[in-house]
């Protein structure tokens, strides 16, 4: 039952109750962010709060949902992007904070974790196999010598294991086809009115604790398919606080990406099976061997106008989809299980098939400022071998998306430790569709609640707030740009990259961490210096990257060089991480389809698309690189960028905006001395 405010202990009192519990101490910028929240949920204005490392803003946040939900009695999503995000607030944060408030407010808050349909096991999979593979039988033997078939049949063991069904709890995990063998999507499932294992379903028992608890735990993508599709996955709620809002736009992008391919085809081809006409399967077979070939005669890259070719086989490809739809007919209740299985399994890829299709063609209709998808050719490498190719389209943006079923539809928080670029909101506010300059509105007299009317232009209502961080930077750490260096090349490191490398982590006793725009740019410098160093150093793609996590921070001698899952995912507080090496500023690829046609657009309607985007995208993952250094009041270090552009070029400024206030210099001596003395 909703409590009363009167009722209820305050926000401060409860989280003063809170942070005694986990045995911290309260912050001022995680009191400020606590109140900050709790407002924003009372006005219904969004927030945007930049909550440096070690703010403690996981309490800031939850205290005022816990608050909210105990007293209206609505459920309130928190959203991150990362798994292991999610386990510190459902394994740690969340129990702590149940247990601790349990006596203030009467009873225990409960919370639950929810994820997409895929994520859980189904048992009708299991029990009837998967569509995919031509060869169930031997597919699902036991005694299969494949990998593929060793990993199903651990899964089948697991099943009669687990209590959730939760991919993200088998350790070690799976392969992803391995995994499509036991899960469904949304329009595969059955439904659990129609599906022999309804009442038992992983996923549906999950959204039934979901829809009972007070926080629901998700991930982005789950949340973007909750406001983007046409049906509710989430439980009904008024509050959604985005943790890791950083990453937002780029999960939403990848939920809206569609993907057609030769393999697509054919795999619905044998989904229709018996079940229509064989003349009609024909002409989708056709369409996919049409899909094959000039898939393979195209060059891969961003594709600016539709090749006739192509639109002729689009064409077909949709028709024949469509012919399948029809053939297949309506759902019928009447139906047996078997039957409703198989039709649903084909519907679904058909009808992806048919959609993306359309959705490539349509993307043509217009011209370049109005366009509103990009499409491109790629072909993906697996294990050093490339997929066959794939034809992709994405949305050039999701503001207006996020404007409309996100901001439109209920109250959002959005909080990272990366969210001011060049000083400023604006960046990330325009590309979530939040207006950047907005005229304040007054609350009309007799209001009835403390929701603010909508502005006159009936855009969303949003503050930023930067409650700041416990670390004082500007004496902790030291930003050293090279600016004596030559401006980075197409061609690989150069000598004068590797001599300034091995001066400074030589001076550091290795305790370096190397950020590197691409995975050869790491492997170069790794071999270069394991013969110049005796340090040793780690490589990304050695190992996993969590055990190379683990030995790095364990041996403070060690260096570890990788690319972007680096960039944001490590936290290793402590002597082993005193050293950040940035190779170059990390722009996106001038190749990349999506990043160069968003590009474009903003310059097609007078803006500065570098500035815009690619800037834009540099700014945050140099913020998150950087925020590798402290993470934890007794780190100190440095953090060494190696492209002189950030101290000559233009676009300098912006970048460093973004940065940590820390103490700058160019001078070379200095930060080998102070490396030193943090060494000896």
């Amino acid at each position: 039952m909703p409590r009363t405010a009167d009722s209820l202990p305050s926000l401060r009192e409860l989280l003063t109750t809170a942070v005694e519990a986990v045995g911290g101490a309260e912050r001022p910028g995680q009191v400020t962010m606590a109140e900050a929240v709790h407002k924003s949920i009372k006005t219904g204005e969004h927030l945007a709060v930049q909550a440096g490392t070690g703010t403690g803003k996981s309490l800031a946040y939850l205290v005022p949902a816990v608050h909210h939900a105990i007293e209206s009695g609505r459920t309130v999503v928190v959203s991150t992007a990362t798994i292991a995000l999610q386990r510190q607030l459902v394994d740690r944060d969340l129990p702590r904070l149940a247990k601790a408030l349990k006596p203030s407010i009467g009873r225990e808050p409960t919370f639950a974790i929810l994820k997409g349909r895929r994520n859980y096991l189904c048992l009708h999979r299991l029990d009837t196999g998967a569509p995919e593979e031509p060869d169930d039988g031997a597919l699902f033997d036991p005694f299969a010598v494949s990998a593929l078939g060793r990993h199903v049949k651990r899964l089948f063991e697991w099943s009669s294991e687990t209590e959730t069904g939760d991919r993200d709890e088998l350790v070690p995990g799976v392969t992803d086809q391995a995994w499509r063998q036991v899960s469904v999507s949304a329009k595969e499932c059955l439904g659990k009115d129609k599906c022999p294992f309804g009442t038992d379903c992983f996923a549906e028992l999950a959204r039934a604790e979901a829809g009972r608890a007070d926080i629901v735990v998700t991930n982005h993508a789950l949340l973007a398919i909750d406001a983007l599709q046409g049906y509710q996955v989430l439980p009904e709620h008024d509050v959604v606080i985005i943790d890791e809002a950083h990453e937002l736009v780029d999960r939403v992008t990848s939920v809206a990406t569609a993907e057609l391919t030769a393999g697509m085809v054919s795999a619905a081809v044998k989904r229709c099976g018996r079940q229509i006409a064989e003349d009609i399967v024909d002409r989708l077979e056709e369409a996919g061997e049409g899909i094959r070939e000039i898939f393979g005669d195209l060059p891969q890259g961003r594709l600016d106008e539709l090749p006739r070719p192509l639109e002729g086989v689009l064409r077909v490809t949709r028709d024949a989809a469509h012919a399948c739809i029809t053939a297949l007919g309506p759902d019928r209740s009447s139906q047996d299980v078997e039957s409703t299985t198989l039709r649903r399994q084909a519907i679904a890829l058909l009808e992806e098939i048919h959609d993306t299709a359309v959705r490539v063609l349509e993307a043509f209709d217009t011209d370049d400022a109005q366009r509103r998808d990009v499409v491109w050719l790629s072909s993906d490498m697996i294990g050093g071998n490339p997929r066959p190719p794939a034809l992709r389209v994405a949305p050039l943006g999701v503001a207006g998306l996020l404007r409309e079923r996100l901001f439109g539809e209920c109250t959002t928080v959005l909080t990272s430790a990366t969210l001011t670029l060049g000083g400023s909101f604006d960046a990330l506010a325009r590309q979530w569709g939040l207006p950047v300059e907005q005229r304040p509105s007054q609350k009309a007299e007799g209001t009835a609640t403390d929701i603010t009317p909508p502005a006159d232009n009936d855009m969303p209502r949003w503050s930023g707030i930067d409650v700041g961080s416990p670390f004082t930077h500007e004496k902790s750490g030291i930003l050293y740009v090279a600016r004596h260096l030559p401006p980075p090349g197409r061609d690989g490191l150069q000598p004068a990259f590797f001599d300034e490398l091995e001066g400074l982590v030589n001076a550091a006793g290795g305790r370096t961490l190397g950020l590197f725009s691409s995975m050869r740019a790491a492997r170069q410098a790794a071999d270069e210096l394991r013969e110049r160093l005796d340090h040793p150093i780690l490589c990304q793609g050695e190992d996993s990257t969590s055990l190379l996590v683990s030995k790095f921070a364990e041996d403070e001698a060690t260096c570890l060089f990788g690319t972007l899952s680096l960039w944001q995912g490590v936290d290793v507080p402590g002597p082993s991480l005193q050293l950040v090496v940035v190779d170059r500023i990390p722009f996106p690829r001038p190749d990349d389809p999506l990043a160069s046609a968003r590009q474009r657009a903003v310059e097609a309607r007078g803006g500065n698309g570098f500035l815009t985007v690619a800037a834009t995208h540099a700014a945050l993952l140099l913020a998150q690189g950087a925020g590798r250094l402290l993470r934890s009041n007794d780190d100190k270090g440095v953090v060494a960028i190696l492209d002189s552009r950030l101290a000559t070029a233009r676009y300098g400024g912006f970048l460093r905006a973004s940065l940590p206030p820390f103490w700058t210099t160019y001078d070379q001596s200095v930060v080998r001395g102070a490396l030193a003395r943090l060494n000896s």
